[in-house]
């Protein structure tokens, strides 16, 4: 007997014994099973954009720099969608010095969200994308920060809800599984890491994105997680050769829809209405990472021209640029292995030919920006969509 769609598909609320209704997810993959022919076409021009995107990331010269940048940029834009103020430039900074005075205290959250995301790339080369991994990557985001007296790296032992600041659980707007369920729930989504079946590697990673979401097993720092899980699934997957894809941004721009989304998961069981939006995000998201790649390659040519007179450390200084597109007289006299005058002049040519803009107005202790290449990937959308702000998304 085939199972009906709607209310029950994906899971159930329970009421417990306090009062307060839990929801209790279903076992993956859904059933009935994703009706993958109606998803076709949406599917394919997602395939076409990963394509397109993993194309001309072969053309660029040093392909890890463009991914180094992009995991840098998937930091600060997820750690914005929980509250943080920190930027780019925030992240940059802190980089060139950890010690500086005028950074936003948030920054070191993002910072570990950078580590966390290369210490989990770092790890799939040797360990299956598993609860173990999912655990070790929780550990680093949540170290030393806001949410660190939360268990870092532990499953919960208690119950969590999602609701704005000042919720209780009678009012909440949604109660994970309670800890018994939750370790039920987290197994079968191990398994589903595992085998997704007959699912295309984009729909099993949208799946499983959903399903951690709505199993919410830790104090603090699930969203974070949760996207994160999504670059690894597709890098695991062998959808992108590198990790040049992560939905953040549009998540940002989309936050009520994608609240929605998986409400409606939930409530209708209404998976494929969740996956459309996912592959959705995914081709628009791969579009923008193309055009971004393009952007790059024609900016070092053009700068290239620029500074070609000025000898091979300029070369040098310019592929410098796009690791660390902020520097300082010392930082640069050390990556090239010159001398302070020599790094001194360097940036004065820079300079000259408008490639690096000065930011401090200092005499001393300055430091210099290549602001061509960082507006490329600036966040257009500055503002989060106001019928969202309040909820408690990572907790």
């Amino acid at each position: 007997m085939t199972e009906p769609r709607g209310p029950g598909r994906a899971g159930r609320y329970v009421r417990q014994q306090t009062g307060y209704a839990a929801y209790i997810p279903a076992a993956l993959p859904p059933r009935p099973p994703i009706d993958l022919a109606t998803l076709a076409p949406i599917l394919s021009a997602a395939d076409q954009a990963i394509g397109r995107l993993d194309g001309v990331s072969r053309t660029l010269p040093n392909p890890d720099l463009f991914v180094a940048m992009y995991v840098r940029r998937e930091a600060v834009l997820s750690s914005q969608i929980e509250g943080t103020q920190s930027s780019l430039d925030d992240v940059l900074a802190y980089e060139l010095d950890a010690g500086a005075t005028r950074l936003p205290l948030d920054v070191e959250e993002v910072f570990n969200h950078v580590a966390a995301m290369n210490y989990g790339l770092e790890r799939l080369a040797t360990l299956p994308l598993s609860l173990r991994l999912i655990r070790e990557i929780h550990e680093r985001l949540m170290a030393g920060v806001r949410g660190a007296e939360k268990s870092p790296g532990e499953f919960r032992r208690s119950q969590n809800w999602i609701g704005p600041p000042g919720a209780t659980l009678q009012d909440a707007s949604f109660v994970p599984p309670p800890p018994r369920e939750m370790l039920e729930s987290l197994g079968n989504l191990e398994l589903f890491l595992h085998e997704p079946g007959r699912l295309p590697a984009l729909v099993h990673a949208g799946v499983a994105h959903a399903q951690f979401e709505t199993i919410h097993p830790f104090l603090d720092g699930n969203g974070r997680v949760g996207r994160l899980l999504i670059t690894f699934l597709l890098v695991h997957g062998g959808v992108i050769g590198r990790p040049l894809l992560y939905l953040s941004h549009y998540l940002k721009r989309h936050r009520t829809e994608y609240y929605d989304r998986l409400t409606s998961i939930r409530q209708d069981g209404d998976w494929e209405g969740w996956i459309a939006f996912f592959l959705q995000g995914v081709a628009a998201t791969a579009e923008e990472a193309t055009r971004t790649a393009a952007a790059i390659l024609e900016l070092r040519e053009r700068d290239r021209e620029a500074v070609g007179a000025l000898g091979a450390s300029a070369f040098r200084l310019l592929d410098l640029l796009y690791d660390r597109p902020l520097v300082n007289v010392n930082s640069v006299a050390t990556a090239l292995n010159v001398s302070w005058p020599t790094a001194d002049k360097l940036i004065r040519r820079f300079e000259d030919q408008g490639i690096l803009q000065e930011i401090t107005g200092q005499r001393r202790n300055r430091v210099f920006r290549y602001g061509p290449y960082l507006a490329l990937f600036q966040d257009a959308e500055g503002t989060m969509d106001p019928r969202a702000t309040g909820a408690a998304t990572d907790a």
